[in-house]
């Protein structure tokens, strides 16, 4: 990874600042993880020409690619995941202009490149309400030519989200309707492989291989989605919202973020799945040219 000036800055602030504050000596040991060999004492230049110099030396190489994974390493934010989430959307808004995006994944951090420059312009109150408001004359996956097998599966857990939400269980609707949305976008990458294998923000293993559609993430199906324009923008960036939520299936991850879904997170959640099926109704023969 390469990275201009302007995001070495900023890396070089989260470094030493925001996601902790790092003294000399533990700057030292920082970057001697990191395979240098340098030492404190007298003549120490400041903290930030110190780092300043430490990044220019590792940009381009793996080195930096470490050095950004350790620095954001949801081990060191227990019980802080929400901060360390809002960390990596700010990093992200200046590596969206050197075409890289930093994504997490429960406890995994990985790198997507980016075709184009995408800023994340964040989501408004009004944009929000816009979204919730649509309304969609066709939610059925009937049309989508997932396999005949799946089709029951997911139909009984759409109608489950439908019942939870009424229930106000809005757990019970965050959980179902993130893997209902992977159920079916696995389902479409499992008749259309060509088309997911080639796309760009398709996810790769440390040979640069693409993973097999069992490894992906629901955040690879969403981006790959939208690179292949299955789904609107407004979509794409709702549904990110609901695999941030639906991370928190796990109890402990749960605990930790002290994350309690209410009544708009699962009407978010709810309309994301609705909207979601829409759009790949819309542009579902896409894939067939």
């Amino acid at each position: 990874m390469n990275l201009s000036q302007k995001s070495l800055e900023m890396l070089r602030e989260m470094i030493n600042e925001r996601t902790e504050y790092r003294s000399g000596p533990t700057l030292i040991n920082f970057f001697n993880n990191l395979g240098f060999n340098e030492s404190y004492g007298q003549g120490f230049p400041s903290r930030w020409m110190f780092t300043d110099e430490c990044l220019k030396k590792i940009n381009g190489t793996p080195r930096l690619d470490e050095c950004i994974k350790q620095i954001f390493a949801p081990i060191n934010f227990i019980n802080r995941l929400p901060e360390l989430d809002q960390h990596l959307r700010e990093f992200n808004q200046y590596l969206a202009f050197d075409k890289w995006r930093i994504t997490r994944s429960g406890a995994e951090i990985t790198f997507k490149t980016l075709d184009k420059v995408e800023i994340d312009e964040g989501v408004s109150l009004s944009q929000e309400n816009g979204f919730l408001a649509r309304e969609f004359s066709n939610i059925s996956i009937e049309g989508l030519g997932l396999d005949g097998v799946i089709v029951p599966v997911l139909k009984h857990r759409i109608e489950e989200i439908e019942k939870c939400f009424s229930a106000a269980s809005p757990l019970a609707v965050v959980l179902l309707a993130g893997s209902t949305l992977e159920g079916i976008l696995l389902g479409l990458a499992t008749q259309y492989p060509r088309r997911f294998n080639s796309a760009n923000s398709a996810p790769r293993d440390a040979a640069g291989k693409v993973k097999m559609f069992h490894d992906w993430s629901l955040a690879s199906f969403i981006d790959v989605s939208k690179e292949l324009s299955l789904i609107q923008h407004d979509t794409f960036k709702f549904s990110h919202s609901l695999r941030d939520f639906r991370n928190y299936i796990h109890p402990f991850e749960q605990m930790a973020a002290n994350f309690r879904p209410r009544e708009s997170t699962a009407k978010i959640s709810l309309q994301v799945l609705k909207s979601a099926i829409y759009d790949l109704h819309e542009n579902i023969d896409s894939l067939k040219s």
